[in-house]
């Protein structure tokens, strides 16, 4: 009986994991991937210097202005918190486009 504990034990704990893991049956073809959404953003290049270009899967793309362009015109509003938040908005669009620009040139050297 002391053997067949830890058997059973074992034999469980491997029935469980085979149960937990994802079952390819044949690697994916490419029908089998659903197109993107149009506009799903494929390229972001740039720095917030010099200006960002978002390039989208439609082929379609945006060029935003540079930060100093975005936070001259926060210059422009009335009130003290507008001039603040317009400031904050744009610091954090830019960081934001950096961080994905850095994200997608990983993605795509990590698939070879």
């Amino acid at each position: 009986m002391r053997t067949s504990l830890p058997l059973a034990t074992a034999l469980g704990a491997a029935m469980a994991l085979a149960a937990l893991l994802p079952h390819t049956a044949s690697a994916p073809t490419t029908h089998d991937v659903p197109e993107p959404a149009p506009d799903t953003v494929v390229s972001v290049t740039g720095d917030a210097a010099n200006g960002f270009e978002i390039g989208y899967y439609d082929g379609s793309a945006e060029y935003p202005p540079t930060d100093s362009e975005a936070l001259a015109e926060c210059s422009e509003y009335d009130t003290r918190v507008e001039r603040v938040r317009c400031r904050t908005e744009v610091k954090t669009w830019y960081r934001d486009l950096a961080t994905l620009r850095d994200a997608i040139d990983w993605a795509h050297a990590s698939r070879g």
